[in-house]
């Protein structure tokens, strides 16, 4: 015999899919925040804090609804979630590009009014369910348990499909609008459960119609929209765009000039990379006796590993990079692969994708020459890669007459920074060598060369490899710091203080470039 039909299911059902959407739009605008604004910490946090509070504004607010109008109010803050929240992250990339527009003001302006009509969500279910309670005989306790079960299972599986699955394939706008179509389905299939109890529903019944095929437009023609931001935002045309569960990849073309950037941060262009890569790469590998194996962290675009190969008597080089979205797309895709001669496929060449503080902490493995070709430390994960106990770890990979060498940020543009760097190697047990080099796309910029013995280096006379800017002269500047780029008083770079990403953030955020 079929069992008859429960209304009550319909809210308890809803429940899980206001958790799932309430968290995966929380997820998307701090995500998002992170690649546009980077310091992923701060961002995280204060979008977090701004949503849980403005839950709880919803949650009081929702206590003025009237018991006669609970059923539609219901309804309609499904489908105002469903609009907003499911077009959130489209509007946050058209915001970012429009140039004049106070962008974390708007940010958190959406975040907090996502969070007060999904905060008003609970306790409308709760009530409708205490109005039914007589016919579905739910307990108080019953009650309670069912709802808070579905919303914390609904938080459950987002919280692991959006990293794993979400945010790789579908994207931040996608995967939005994805759940806002879900929210203005629950809204749809309750207004078909309950339409005895709605004198309005053919109103209301238009109004989830037309936010589903606003939704479905915004599914089809997302991808059209986001690139049309990115290409206000960046100026030049977007080769490649891609969100990984831990950066935005964006690659652009101008002329013949490709850009790579890392969550809005420039990596390198084509252009110059040359006087980048050169500079980190052969001073180190010139002066280190017979080098045979290189380690590369970062890197993952295979440029370093290309000037490191042109050494002869180089037999292995390892990279370590997070993001094996990267080390893909410089594998495979034609003009990368032309631009670093094919290296990452090169049988010399070991490419592994993980973090690199993990792996220097399991391998046994140990190097000639290290190259430490990170992202700049815009936030405590990255942070940690230039602290003074990921050095003293890298000290023990590091073979007895090998060197190190580190991009450092700019001694110029981000003195405290760079030196707080320097400072961590010497706490850390190296004698260290600092120097710098003119890259035109990113200005003045900062390396450090490290051993474990002050006479373990000096600047080369010749290099027995092809190069296009280095010389014995242009070399011996490098070595030189003028009087414009002095040494400050910093600290070193602990993890539990993590003193260089504040020192790096105070730095740019003083600096007119």
């Amino acid at each position: 015999m079929r069992k008859p039909f429960r209304p009550d299911h319909v809210l308890v059902f809803s429940v899980f899919v206001v958790a799932s959407s309430g968290l995966a739009y929380e997820l998307v605008s701090a995500a998002l925040a992170s690649y546009l604004l980077g310091d992923s910490v701060l961002q995280f946090s204060t979008v977090i804090g701004c949503y849980l509070f403005a839950m709880g504004v919803g949650s009081h607010l929702s206590r003025f609804v009237r018991d006669a109008d609970l059923l539609r109010v219901f309804i309609e803050v499904e489908l105002l979630i469903a609009l907003v929240g499911g077009l959130s992250a489209t509007l946050l990339f058209v915001l970012f590009g429009a140039q004049g527009l106070p962008f974390r003001t708007l940010l958190y302006a959406l975040v907090f009014c996502v969070g007060v009509l999904v905060g008003s969500e609970i306790p409308l279910v709760m009530r409708l369910l205490d109005a039914r309670k007589a016919d579905t005989r739910l307990a108080l306790g019953d009650m309670l348990s069912r709802v808070l079960t579905f919303d914390y299972l609904g938080a459950l599986i987002v919280s692991l499909l959006f990293p794993l699955l979400l945010a790789p394939w579908l994207g931040m706008a996608r995967t939005a609008l994805l759940f806002g179509l879900l929210n203005a389905v629950v809204a749809l299939y309750t207004l078909h459960a309950f339409r005895a109890e709605l004198p309005a529903r053919r109103r209301l019944l238009w109004r989830a119609l037309l936010v589903i095929g606003v939704l479905a437009a915004g599914m089809a023609g997302s991808g059209a929209l986001t690139g049309w931001s990115e290409r206000r935002l960046y100026g030049d045309d977007i080769v490649h765009a891609q969100s990984t569960p831990y950066q935005r990849i964006v690659l652009t073309r101008w002329r013949d000039d490709l850009r790579l950037y890392l969550n809005g941060e420039l990596q390198f262009s084509s252009r110059d990379e040359y006087r980048y890569h050169e500079a980190l790469v052969h001073p180190a590998l010139q002066s280190a006796a017979a080098v045979r194996s290189v380690l590369v962290l970062g890197g993952g675009d295979g440029l370093a590993v290309r000037e490191a190969l042109k050494h002869a008597t180089v037999e292995r080089v390892t990279v370590v990079d997070l993001d094996a979205a990267v080390t893909t797309l410089f594998a495979h895709q034609p003009e990368l692969v032309e631009l670093n001669r094919g290296a990452l496929a090169d049988v010399r060449v070991q490419v592994i994708n993980a973090d690199a503080g993990q792996w220097l902490e399991h391998t046994t493995q140990r190097f000639d020459v290290i190259l430490i070709d990170l992202p700049d430390p815009t936030n405590f994960a990255l942070g940690k890669l230039y602290s003074v106990p990921f050095y003293r770890l890298l000290a023990r990979r590091l073979s007895d007459t090998g060197l190190v060498a580190i991009q450092a940020t700019s001694p110029y543009y981000a003195p405290h920074a760079y030196w707080c760097v320097e400072a961590s190697l010497r706490e850390a047990g190296f004698a260290t060598w600092p120097y710098h080099v003119y890259v035109p796309s990113f200005g003045e910029w900062g390396f450090l060369l490290a051993a474990r013995s002050a006479g373990a280096f000096a600047p080369p006379l010749r290099y027995d490899v092809a190069t296009r800017y280095l010389d014995a002269a242009t070399t011996a500047e490098m070595f030189r710091f003028p009087p414009d780029m002095p040494r400050p008083v910093v600290d070193a770079n602990h993890l539990d203080s993590q003193a260089l990403v504040r020192y790096y953030e105070r730095d740019w955020r003083n600096t007119v470039r």
